[in-house]
């Protein structure tokens, strides 16, 4: 199975390396192989905590495409160690994803987790299986308001991590709404015991 160094570096990605003084290491890397060609169960507890990623295709004259994808923790499906899926929900119904995998079947999926600073890429194919219900129901997250099209299909052909360098620490708004009313009602104890500390210390004043 082709690694990810086999898939990006080129003839002119390993040039521009030697250029800019990057080969010899790299070199070195793909030496040595690489595990990361399935989904392992570090990997699986990634995706399984991740809420959105990008999906990133290219149409037959290579012009690339990135699309986001959003939803709640465990929408992006890990059906097997080779194997992604999630529901495509209905949007701007613009297909470009769906057309550029229509005749390319390449494509990558990033993933960004602010609050850990931790990124991953996985490069393979996709697909767009329509018309499939059982494995749309399947995909489709519980609870959650939005409408299924479809579903697309990943196949994992390698993946990598990055460094967290660069990446901004943020946290998501519906984690941090319960701190914010927690605060809140901490505020308004301390409010109320600063008021009867000074009610006592008043009364005590008036009996002397």
């Amino acid at each position: 199975m082709r690694t990810w160094m086999d898939i990006t570096f080129t003839p002119s990605v390993k040039a521009a390396q030697t250029r800019r003084g990057s080969r010899e290491g790299y070199a070195r890397m793909e030496a040595k192989g690489t595990t990361r060609t399935f989904v392992d169960d570090g990997l699986a507890d990634f995706i399984a905590n991740a809420r959105s990623f990008y999906l990133a295709t290219a149409s037959s004259d290579g012009q690339p495409y990135i699309q986001h994808r959003g939803g709640p923790p465990g929408f992006l499906h890990v059906l097997d160690e080779n194997t992604l899926a999630f529901a495509d929900f209905s949007g701007n119904r613009q297909y470009i994803s769906t057309g550029n995998l229509d005749e390319n079947p390449k494509a990558m999926i990033f993933i960004m987790d602010y609050r850990t600073r931790r990124r991953v890429k996985i490069w393979g194919t996709a697909k767009v299986v329509e018309n499939d219900d059982a494995l749309i129901d399947r995909l489709m997250p519980d609870n959650y308001v939005a409408r299924p099209e479809a579903a697309l299909v990943f196949t994992v052909n390698s993946w990598d991590t990055n460094c967290p360098q660069h990446i901004p620490l943020m946290v998501f708004a519906e984690d941090v709404e319960p701190l914010a009313e927690r605060v809140t009602a901490l505020e308004a104890e301390n409010a109320r015991l600063r008021r009867q500390l000074t009610d006592n210390n008043t009364a005590s004043g008036d009996a002397t």
